[in-house]
């Protein structure tokens, strides 16, 4: 799941962040330009948790199905 750029960028080079994988405390993201992958809090994106990790815990959970 893409990181709209306005929420939010890759800290080492500005690039578009995907997320990759979430846990009860953090998601993983990976910079689509130089390839940098961190954690960061489910809310680094100021979105309150709704967005990104409620979306990504949504299809990664029907996926499993």
């Amino acid at each position: 799941m893409k990181v709209d750029l306005k929420d939010g960028v890759c800290r080492s080079c500005g690039g578009e962040l995907e997320i990759t994988d979430v846990d009860d405390a953090t998601m993983g993201v990976e910079c689509q330009d130089c390839g940098d992958a961190y954690d960061v809090e489910p809310d680094a994106f100021g979105d309150g948790c709704m967005t990104y990790y409620v979306e990504f815990l949504a299809n990664h959970e029907s996926e499993e199905e």
